[in-house]
């Protein structure tokens, strides 16, 4: 089953029925807000806004455990998330699409994994018998490989809609994640283009990496909303960013509605794999 993570009111859309609103317990606290699950031409879908609705959560806040967690209980295997970012590479214009390959984190005091040894949290109402359960139930270290971070699969799914939508989009793209909730520095944002980031963002980490400690696909599709920090020469304001998310807003929706109905129903990946031979 799909999860779609994003902003509220996504779940909006014509065709979608909404089946139930589901508040979710999670050992890691409360998520950002009630589960909507939905149905689309006999498949489900369950979306969470990341912020909370009224967007009442910042990034540097957001209960990230919690929210992927979530999604674990009721029975998420793939992640779609969906999120507003500043460009930095000079190809990008505003409005522009960008499927992330890619990620560099500069996060700083957010947890980062289910993982924590002796520390660990248990969920004592998990009774899946997975790779996750043993690894917890044991008190395991684990690093997982994120040399290809991004699901190949769902990928490939986004580039063939976009391309028959004749969505500007670029295939490929290194996100950095940033703390926040400030924006970034001009000297910031010049270290990020030296570095290779070609967007930036504040909540793509640690949401990518908890969802492949859990064996699932994921896959992010970001808005480039304006120009980064010293790129356009103007001052940022959150203004623009919601602006142009308004209008990208009924595109967003068709991409994802159309994701839920042509995403294959077997993988031909190894994100369900990565747990593999991870655990100390």
């Amino acid at each position: 089953m799909i999860g779609i993570l994003g902003g509220s009111g996504l779940y909006e859309i014509d065709g979608i029925k909404i089946i139930e609103e589901r508040k979710v317990h999670t050992p890691f606290g409360e998520p950002s807000d009630a589960y909507i699950i939905a149905d689309y031409s006999g498949k489900k879908a369950v979306f969470l806004p990341r912020h909370g609705k009224g967007h009442k959560y910042p990034p540097h806040l957001i209960n990230y455990r919690a929210n992927i967690w979530g999604f674990r209980k009721l029975g998420v295997d793939k992640i779609l998330s969906v999120s507003a970012v500043g460009g930095i590479n000079p190809l990008l214009k505003a409005g522009d699409f960008v499927l992330s390959d890619q990620f560099l984190d500069f996060t700083k005091v957010r947890p980062v994994t289910f993982y924590e040894g002796m520390y660990t949290i248990r969920d004592e109402e998990d009774t899946k018998d997975d790779l996750v359960r043993e690894y917890m139930t044991e008190d395991r270290v684990v690093h997982i490989d994120v040399t290809e971070p991004f699901c190949p699969v769902m990928r490939s799914t986004l580039r063939d809609i976009l391309e028959e939508e004749r969505i500007r989009y670029h295939f490929r793209g290194t996100y950095a994640a940033t703390e926040g909730p400030r924006l970034e520095t001009s000297a910031e944002i010049k270290a990020l283009s030296i570095l290779g980031a070609d967007v930036v963002g504040m909540t793509l980490v640690p949401e990518i990496v908890l969802a492949r400690e859990l064996g699932m696909h994921f896959a992010s599709i970001n808005v480039v909303t304006n120009l980064a920090a010293g790129i356009s020469g103007e001052r940022l304001t959150s203004d623009e960013v919601i602006q142009m998310m308004r209008e990208k807003n009924e595109e967003i929706k068709k991409v994802i509605l159309r994701f839920i109905d042509k995403l294959p129903e077997r993988f031909n990946c190894s994100c369900e794999e990565v747990l593999k031979g991870a655990a100390i």
